[in-house]
């Protein structure tokens, strides 16, 4: 059977890009075939996705499929690729998800058996409800058409955009560990709520909805997020007094500049 996806690792953001494909038509069940170590994910994905689900890479290798994607840990990769290399065919168009990893290390570590196409890149888990953003970027031998299907595969659950390999640890940091930022702001929300009388539904319920709603308004909208800050911040009232604290206490714009910076630098420090 020819596959055209094949899956290294078939976690939550494999899932995710799945479902998309299934969803969109875009690819049929016998068209995948995924690897993973862990039996409760090998039956998530034949039981629920319909997709050839193995224990082994190399049995992913050796199906030859024509995409690979590479949805595994970093510090996974180099064993990893060094014996996927073995089976390999070298025309296979190697899609990694992998932060920090380069397509240089993809390159290296898969040794000398072909000109390596890679492309680069870096989701984030609203995939798993359509709602995704990636960025794509190309290794040294990837084509344009390369980097079409991988968009192809993308868009399926995610707004896709291109950028240069050397922005990989900035777009990193901001959109592919930014989801947990919201999360974790949606987290002190609840709590501040519950804390003034909320119950916990009803908090949670203001918190995410207000981020979704305002999420919309700022793709929606040719404003700024300062001047969409403006337009609802009376002066005088509620909102200003909020903001008067997020703003000056503890200096938390320079707090939350220095976490993403601090995610920028871990992504670099992965690629070793």
């Amino acid at each position: 059977m020819a596959y055209h996806l094949g899956i290294i690792g078939a976690g939550n953001m494999a899932e995710a890009i799945v479902r998309g494909l299934l969803r969109s038509k875009v690819l049929r069940p016998d068209q995948i075939i995924a690897a993973d170590v862990s039996p409760d994910r090998r039956r998530l994905f034949a039981n629920d996705l319909g997709v050839n689900a193995v224990e082994t890479n190399a049995q992913v290798a050796a199906a030859a499929p024509k995409c690979l994607l590479l949805s595994i840990k970093p510090q996974q990769m180099a064993d990893v690729l060094t014996k996927l290399a073995v089976n390999l065919p070298p025309d296979t168009l190697l899609i990694s998800i992998a932060a920090g990893i380069s397509s240089a290390f993809i390159e290296r570590h898969l040794g000398p058996a072909g000109r390596w196409r890679v492309i680069r890149v870096m989701p984030n888990t609203p995939m798993l409800v359509g709602q995704g953003m990636a960025a794509l970027c190309r290794g040294k031998n990837a084509t344009p058409d390369d980097l079409a299907e991988a968009r192809r595969i993308f868009e399926c659950a995610a707004k896709v955009i291109d950028v240069p390999e050397s922005l990989m640890d900035a777009v990193t940091a901001v959109s592919g560990s930014g989801p947990a930022y919201v999360f974790y702001l949606v987290e002190q929300m609840i709590r501040a709520g519950t804390d003034l009388g909320l119950s916990e539904p009803d908090a949670r319920l203001l918190a995410a909805q207000t981020i979704a709603g305002s999420a919309a308004m700022l793709l929606a909208s040719n404003d700024t997020p300062a001047e969409l800050r403006r337009k609802v911040t009376s002066p005088g009232g509620t909102t200003q007094a909020a903001l008067s604290v997020l703003m000056a206490a503890e200096n938390w714009p320079a707090t939350l500049h220095r976490a993403i910076a601090a995610a920028t630098a871990r992504s670099r420090e992965l690629a070793g």
